[in-house]
């Protein structure tokens, strides 16, 4: 089987047509004075999990919180103290004591709430597990990024995306920079032809480095890890996965959602030596080459005292265009103008991230739930070739990397020892 049919068959794992099921496009109504109440449960009460909640909770005034779990019940209690003291959402958490979880199946839990819509905001490895039972419950969802962090956890979520289909649930992905109105339009405006044929794109997304939570003499190893679940691959899939990932999907956007055909990387850890740092790298750069003949230079750094840029420049046969500061300079020159993501107009109050949510219970209440499913796999799955190809320094083809049977962390959850992965060495880590 050649690379271009590969990732055709990769498209179309989630693009099944079969006849809808029974299951009931909207959500299971509850009446309170007079409205559809619709009621959400988040699994996953880290910053951006409480952030998702408020921005659903914003998005949608007939919105209730009902239910909230994590593996940490301290994570859980801080994350219902910050919504409850948060006047704009305050009247509208409704999670009973004994609807705050805790533990690995606390996302059972919290599906299982009489919930209509789950926020999933776990760290990435858990993503594959718990969407599926979101959907075998037939529960609507809202999915961070990325969906997984390796091969097997993309095809699960790939068979339950179209298994999602196939119920008229609502899968709406954290791939956020998909729901700016900027963005949109400068990206419709490349594609129909405003700098002619693309040719390249530059991506970049360098950052400093992030949080770290310390250490405690009475965590367990495993303890350890999730908490300071940023820095070790099975949970984050790195970070050119777990942040990068938006580069990466907007330039995928941008070509039609094609996946690449080939990629070669340089990477390693120069910054984050410490063994406090696990095992990720601190910088990555992958050249992606495309069928037909685009390639994408894209690099990533999570480094301090170095120059910061997240941005992609477009360069096509007739000019250029930069997606995210939404400007093209082609035969005539552009930039959108209209109330964006910073505008004090009301409608635009959070941006994408209120945007995503808005349109999701729209779609639900329209009886035409949105999938983003293929498109969030496939951004995973161009991220995760991109690791692959930094980890090994091997030049990988789209049918090898989408091949690997390679699964990331353990199969059986428990409070207690987690063995320390080793920082892969290009040239001797293998492939797998």
């Amino acid at each position: 089987m050649n690379d271009d049919n590969t990732r055709r068959q990769f498209l179309r794992q989630a693009a099944v047509t079969t006849t809808a099921l029974g299951t009931l496009a909207i959500p299971q109504q509850v009446h309170a004075a007079g409205t559809d109440v619709i009621r959400i449960g988040l699994v996953g009460c880290g910053g951006r999990g409480t952030g998702a909640a408020i921005n659903a909770l914003t998005a949608e005034p007939n919105a209730v919180l009902v239910a909230i779990g994590d593996a940490f019940a301290d994570r859980s209690a801080s994350c219902l103290k910050t919504l409850q003291d948060d006047q704009a959402v305050a009247d509208r958490i409704s999670v009973d004591s004994d609807h705050v979880f805790a533990g690995f199946d606390a996302y059972k839990n919290v599906v299982d709430s009489d919930v209509d819509v789950v926020i999933l905001a776990t760290p990435p490895h858990f993503r594959p597990e718990h969407l599926k039972y979101v959907v075998e419950k037939s529960k609507h969802c809202f999915v961070e990024k990325p969906i997984a962090v390796d091969v097997p956890g993309v095809k699960s979520v790939l068979e339950t995306c179209a298994e999602a289909k196939r119920k008229k649930l609502a899968i709406v992905s954290g791939l956020c920079w998909r729901y700016d109105a900027g963005v949109r339009e400068t990206i419709q405006r490349i594609q129909d032809g405003a700098i002619g044929e693309v040719l390249a794109i530059e991506s970049v997304y360098n950052s400093g480095t992030l949080w770290h939570r310390g250490d405690k003499p009475d965590w367990s190893r495993m303890e350890y890890q999730m908490r300071n679940w940023l820095y070790y691959t099975w949970l984050s899939g790195d970070h050119v996965v777990e942040q990068a990932i938006h580069n990466l999907d907007r330039a995928s956007w941008l070509l039609g959602d094609v996946s690449p055909s080939q990629a070669m990387g340089i990477g390693g850890r120069q910054q984050r030596t410490d063994p406090k740092y696990g095992h990720i790298f601190d910088h990555h750069t992958v050249f992606y080459e495309y069928e037909s003949g685009v390639r994408m230079f894209f690099t990533c750094r999570q480094q301090d005292n170095c120059s910061m840029s997240t941005n992609d420049r477009v360069i096509g046969t007739h000019g250029t265009a930069r997606i995210i500061k939404n400007q093209i300079r082609g035969k005539t020159k552009w930039r959108y103008r209209s109330p964006r993501r910073d505008s004090d107009d009301p409608e635009m109050r959070g941006g994408m991230y209120v945007a995503e949510h808005q349109e999701m219970f729209k779609s639900i209440r329209d009886g035409n739930p949105i999938n983003n499913g293929e498109y969030m796999c496939n951004s995973t799955m161009i991220a995760i070739m991109g690791r692959m190809a930094t980890y090994t320094g091997q030049t990988l083809t789209w049918e090898q990397a989408f091949g690997s049977e390679q699964r990331l962390g353990p199969t059986e959850y428990q409070w207690g020892d987690m063995p320390e992965p080793p920082v892969a060495i290009p040239g001797i880590t293998k492939f797998v």
